[in-house]
């Protein structure tokens, strides 16, 4: 194994980026904890909402920047969307004339509410650490959230500086232009500073399974296309062990080898480091400094006694539930990596064949259905929403709709409006209610997209109920349903939580359901997917990785309303019909 290459000589900032689940916090925080064993000054970021770097450093994470126990020199800090949308609304309520009143006040707070106000809020707390030339610290590691979110947020710079061009009025998704126009300069010097190769390097985070590869391949292309072009690759959890005869370390290692052998070529070019799969979880600092190490410590002894599991279910019992109704929406959801396109498209399948009408969809950029089917099935109903299809189809819209009777200077200004990157936003939320309705006559099932979307979903859903629900008096409202008041509604919307037997999969899928619940929407089921420990495997290192295992089961347990489904890990990928139907064994 090659050592870390970027310790030699690593640029002022740093972003891990990858799918979901491929381990980039633990890199991150490896890379940030063995600069400052160097002795660097080095900030350790989060820009993921769902971050679980409190849990593997053993800090509480704050908005401001706090020392690490037991790591002198770094310091780690978390952006909290939720707090930077309150500054930012702040600071825009504070451009308002001294004379404005109590209704001009609501109303600008209300058009500063939605989920495209805490992203770019978000945003403007990461880029001034772009900006800052003045932070006290060598190195600047971000640990970003999962691909398609970094992607959205690596784009804002360019984004925004083209749309305040020239630019007068505000954008409607985003309440008053002044608190943009402010920020304009800022958006500029960060976009500079990620362009600029001696001072950023993208870190692709993947693992050596196909799905993971392809995405980290489509995400160096897009990157170098922003002018990211400054980019490494590792390869997380790469099985190197003597396999011997246990059926199930042969089976990983030759899935892994194969994956390998594919690499796509956006990835071939590239600086690469391969990082052992090691026997413990990345959770506290001696397990995150042995990530890099050159040699993997010795696994640790077996509890004793090991975690006592009740018997749990498998897919085939979730189908058993679900087959019971004679129709509704299926929503899969969980943290990116977990394996929820393969999960909905296995019960889409067991639904279809039970005789229902069913339509699977996938909100996910990504949209691995058609790979994950591996071709047409007779009576599926398959589509997806394309964020930028969908975005023309909303601008044309509007446009036909609010258009005509509009002066040359209004129409201009309109077609102005509707560049914000936020269209793309209410274009799919759009999209996404078309289909939530289309449960009413038949089975949706619908892989989401990573969590970030998923919530900007909801929280689209919420402002839109919200706004709907101003417009009637209390007589009405009994006769309106909104997208929210479907999926609050437990005979109508089936929620799916899709984890994998690790530590920071399962902490995410537990915030996941608590802001769910927030927002009066339970979880029907939770799926535990490719566990080791359900195949029965007895190679040392794999045992060891049951422990771990064992630990994550019972946390879902706990949290879980219901006993968990587990699917076991497949020695053959669940690639087409066959293989999916495998599942419900």
């Amino acid at each position: 194994m090659p050592p870390f290459a970027l310790l030699d000589s690593p640029p002022r900032f740093l972003f891990f980026t990858g799918k979901g689940g491929v381990g980039k916090t633990s890199l991150s925080a490896a890379m940030a904890l063995a600069l400052a064993g160097r002795g660097k000054r080095v900030l350790l970021v989060s820009t993921d909402a769902a971050s679980n770097l409190d849990e593997m450093l053993g800090v509480p994470l704050s908005n401001r920047p706090v020392p690490v126990p037991g790591a002198p020199g770094l310091q780690v800090l978390n952006i909290d969307p939720h707090v930077a949308a309150e500054h930012y609304r702040a600071r825009v309520l504070a451009q308002l004339p001294p004379a404005a009143g109590d209704d001009e006040v609501a109303s600008v707070r209300e058009q500063l509410s939605g989920a495209c106000t805490t992203e770019i809020a978000t945003f403007d707390e990461f880029a001034t650490l772009l900006a800052d030339t003045a932070l006290p610290y060598e190195h600047v590691v971000f640990d970003t959230a999962p691909t398609g979110h970094t992607l959205r947020l690596l784009s804002l710079p360019r984004a925004w500086s083209g749309f305040l061009q020239g630019n007068d009025r505000g954008a409607s998704c985003l309440g008053p232009h002044s608190g943009l126009k402010m920020q304009e300069s800022l958006f500029n010097t960060a976009l500079a500073a990620l362009s600029d190769p001696t001072q950023t390097t993208v870190v692709l985070v993947t693992r050596p399974e196909q799905a993971a590869l392809e995405e980290a391949g489509r995400t160096a292309g897009e990157l170098q296309a922003l002018g990211l072009v400054s980019q490494q690759l590792v390869i997380n959890a790469v099985f190197t062990d003597d396999v011997g005869t246990d059926p199930v370390a042969v089976a990983l290692q030759a899935q892994q080898s194969a994956a390998l052998a594919a690499l796509p070529a956006t990835l071939r070019g590239l600086v690469c480091t391969r990082i052992p799969l090691r026997a413990v979880d990345s959770v506290g600092l001696a397990a995150l400094r042995s990530l890099l190490a050159e040699e993997a410590p010795a696994p640790p002894p077996p509890s004793s006694p090991p975690v006592a599991l009740p018997p749990l279910p498998g897919l085939a019992q979730l189908v058993e539930r679900l087959v019971r109704e004679p129709r509704g929406l299926v929503l899969v959801m969980g943290k990116g990596g977990v394996g929820k396109t393969t999960v909905a498209a296995a019960l889409a399948l067991a639904l279809l064949r039970a005789g229902k009408s069913v339509h699977l969809t996938t909100t996910d950029p990504a949209a691995h259905l058609a790979m994950t089917l591996a071709g047409e099935v007779e009576g599926l109903v398959v589509s997806r929403i394309d964020p930028k299809l969908e975005t023309r189809r909303y601008i044309d819209k509007v446009l036909a709709a609010r258009g005509p009777g509009l002066s040359a200077a209004e129409l201009a200004l309109l077609q102005e409006d509707l560049k914000s990157p936020c269209t793309e936003e209410v274009a799919v939320f759009h999209a996404f209610s078309h289909l939530v309705s289309q449960a009413r006559g038949a089975f949706v099932v619908m892989d989401t997209a990573p969590t970030g979307h998923s919530l900007l979903l909801m929280d689209a859903a919420g402002a839109y109920h919200r706004q709907v629900l101003r417009g009637f008096d209390d007589s009405a409202t009994g006769k309106v349903i909104t997208p929210l008041m479907r999926l609050q509604d437990a005979s109508y919307t089936k929620l799916v939580l899709v984890t994998l037997p690790e530590s920071t999969p399962v902490s995410q899928a537990i915030a996941l359901q608590d802001d769910l619940r927030r927002a009066r929407i339970e979880p029907f089921a939770w799926v535990i997917n490719r566990s080791l420990l359900a195949t029965g495997t007895q190679h040392p290192l794999l045992q060891a990785r049951l422990q771990v295992e064992r630990r994550q089961i019972a946390r879902v347990v706990a949290a879980s309303a219901t006993p968990p489904c587990v699917v076991p890990w497949q020695p053959v990928p669940p690639v087409g019909v066959a293989a999916l139907a495998a599942l419900l064994g």
